[in-house]
């Protein structure tokens, strides 16, 4: 028993050893605090939606899935994402919403098709994009720069 102990105490160490001397390389997003909070929170939301829409698909309550779909889909986005495009990088933003296009298909498709295995399709192909975006990129926030000319009453937009 304590020969597997340290068998397994060794591979945890050797493998958590490993993936901490890791680089990531992921792209660096860097943008304040307030835009951080912003995309943070609507990742989020999506994580939320997204658990609810399981468990009505357990359920296969397909009226709850439209439910729990459309405030994910696009309406979810607004003018803060106008003052995203100009910090976040193009590829990063099409990412995000192409996943808010695919939750409104979602409602679209679980309220005229009632199809639980079609509706878990589309959901699994939009979580390969949330995996994608979560390994390609990181987000840092930036140091407040004094010299930089931008005052930060222009943050306002973002709420």
């Amino acid at each position: 028993m304590k020969k597997i102990l340290v068998i397994a105490l060794s591979f945890i160490a050797f493998t958590t050893t490993g993936a901490a001397n890791e680089i990531d390389k992921r792209r660096v997003l860097s943008i304040n605090e307030m835009q951080r909070d912003h995309v943070l929170t609507e990742m989020r939301a999506l994580l939320s939606g997204t658990q609810n829409i399981l468990d009505a698909l357990l359920r296969e309550d397909m009226v709850a899935v439209a439910r729990y779909a459309r405030p994910l889909g696009m309406g979810m986005t607004h003018k803060a994402e106008d003052h995203l495009k100009a910090v976040l990088p193009k590829e990063f933003m099409q990412l995000g919403m192409s996943v808010h296009k695919d939750f409104d298909q979602i409602a679209i498709d679980a309220e005229s098709l009632k199809d639980p295995k079609h509706t878990l399709r589309q959901l699994n192909e939009s979580m390969k994009k949330c995996n994608a975006c979560h390994a390609g990129y990181q987000i840092r926030v930036e140091k407040p720069s004094t010299q930089s000319g931008t005052h930060p009453s222009h943050d306002h937009h973002l709420h």
